[in-house]
């Protein structure tokens, strides 16, 4: 199960990873205002009663032989639970920033940074609770528990209060070097322990289905339940990014250019992400980026016209950077800003600015920002020679030749990355189960295409990108 931002995907799969089904279910996110992101855990239950319903419709023998299930969700989101398991608030989201001000006043401890390897960013858990605290009193006493949007589907499932090493490394309470949670950190953010869920390792059997829900969505009792994955670390597994020198960019809601790590070497100050893998005595980094597929997105919203539509419209080769220029901070920045109150912005737009032109610049505003992401990277360690590409953005031949060009780094197209955070999540499943070596599970996709950097156009897009590092700082000024 890959509890996505915008959806929740299941994926049946044999003991041998082979597909047999999916399923595809949508729900909305809520802004109630600026900068202010929440869902509903309702929805999620609801999505996936719907998907295994459709499963069942479509796979009745491999539903009724079920054996195990590994969830992966979006991370950071603050789930809160009463003593009695009930939902106290709708989940306040990754990219919500209304705890900036929360977020700027644990960064200032830096045995923070030391213990869990990060900056504390806005999107995190620990200065979400915060600024409950601060602002919703009476609801932060009622707090039983806190759980990420993936634990919170494992307890719906079993009834049990568990989370796997590289989700709990997103909320700024866990030691990612030691992989435990921090007593430090936890006071830093008036929390206790007891509000914490069990911890197990991405592959390790946390808990089985309860009788009383495998009966109400139609599998057998006694499936077993794996820890699971925070979503970046799943879509590792599912593309078998698991050593020193992999890595892959994943153009979703969010961007991500994602390296495997041996050792726990953070760089917080370039605001480089570092959390546990989903594997044991594994980490790794990645540069994040808020708004990827997003921007496309919006702009489609502005214009009437499908994102695959717009796409369309551009060639399959680029032929140099677009006249127009896109920032695509509509959410705020991650790497390298660390800006939550940054906003987006077009520039170069004239009377000859169509839609298509738009597209491009939204294409390379991306690519751009990702480049910063690995500039970024860079400095915390070596970086993969090539770049497995993941995402509903990785359709877009165009948009993946333009990244590829920015960051002079070949982009591998695996034949089914489609599925990666689910198949992530299926492959934990499976690791935890049959007990097999992870080598014999995580193995790489096949390559439908290798797209090599456009040597001829490399100086155009390095100059481009120049152009774009003297922007965020006036685009600032002018907001």
């Amino acid at each position: 199960m890959d509890l996505g931002t915008s959806g929740l995907r299941c994926l049946l799969v044999t003991q041998a990873g082979n597909f047999l089904g999916v399923s595809d279910q949508s729900y909305s996110v809520s802004s109630i205002s600026s900068g202010y992101n929440e869902q509903n855990p309702k929805d999620w239950i609801d999505a996936l009663k719907a998907a295994l319903s459709e499963l069942r419709r479509t796979n009745a023998e491999a539903v009724a032989n079920l054996d195990a299930i590994g969830i992966a969700g979006h991370m950071h989101g603050a789930t809160l639970l009463d003593k009695n398991g009930a939902i106290l608030h709708p989940c306040i989201l990754w990219n919500d920033t209304r705890s900036h001000k929360q977020a700027s006043k644990l960064d200032q401890d830096k045995n923070l940074r030391n213990i869990t390897g990060n900056i504390i960013f806005p999107g995190f858990t620990a200065p979400k609770l915060l600024w409950v605290q601060e602002n919703k009193p009476e609801l932060f006493t009622n707090i039983a528990k806190v759980l990420l949007p993936a634990s919170y589907l494992g307890y719906y499932l079993t009834g049990d209060y568990f989370m796997d090493m590289s989700d709990a490394a997103g909320t700024s309470w866990l030691d990612v070097r030691n992989r435990c949670w921090s007593d430090y950190a936890l006071n830093a953010g008036n929390m206790r322990s007891d509000q914490m869920p069990a911890l197990f390792e991405g592959s390790q059997l946390a808990s089985s289905v309860s009788k009383f829900i495998a009966d109400e969505l139609g599998i057998p009792r006694g499936v077993s339940v794996v820890a699971g994955a925070g979503d970046n670390a799943a879509a590792a597994c599912g593309v078998g990014i698991m050593q020193e020198g992999q890595g892959f960019v994943s153009l979703g809601t969010s961007g991500v250019i994602l390296t495997a790590r041996s050792e726990c070497n953070p760089l917080a100050e370039a605001a480089v992400h570092t959390f546990c893998h989903a594997l044991p005595n594994t980490w790794y980094q990645m540069g994040v980026i808020l708004s990827a597929t997003n921007s496309l997105n919006w702009l489609s919203s502005i214009i009437g016209q499908s994102p695959s539509q717009l796409a369309a419209k551009l060639n399959d080769e680029i032929d140099g950077p677009s006249s127009e220029k896109f920032y695509p901070y509509l959410s705020g920045e991650r790497t390298p800003l660390n800006d939550a109150h940054i906003r987006g912005g077009f520039a170069g737009l004239s009377t000859n600015s169509t839609a298509t032109k738009l597209t491009q610049a939204v294409m390379e505003g991306v690519a751009f920002a990702l480049r910063d992401c690995l500039e970024a990277l860079k400095k915390a360690g070596p970086c993969p020679e090539q770049l497995l590409a993941i995402g509903g953005g990785g359709r877009s031949r165009y948009w993946l030749e333009t990244i590829a060009t920015c960051l002079n780094t070949p982009i591998a197209c695996p034949t089914d990355g489609e599925y990666g955070a689910a198949l992530g999540a299926a492959r934990l499943a499976i690791l935890g189960k049959t007990g097999e070596p992870i080598k014999n599970i995580l193995s790489q996709p096949s390559i439908s295409e290798m797209i090599e950097p456009r040597q001829d156009l490399i100086d155009d897009y390095c100059q481009a990108f120049k152009m774009y590092k003297n922007v965020p700082l006036h685009l600032k000024s002018i907001q």
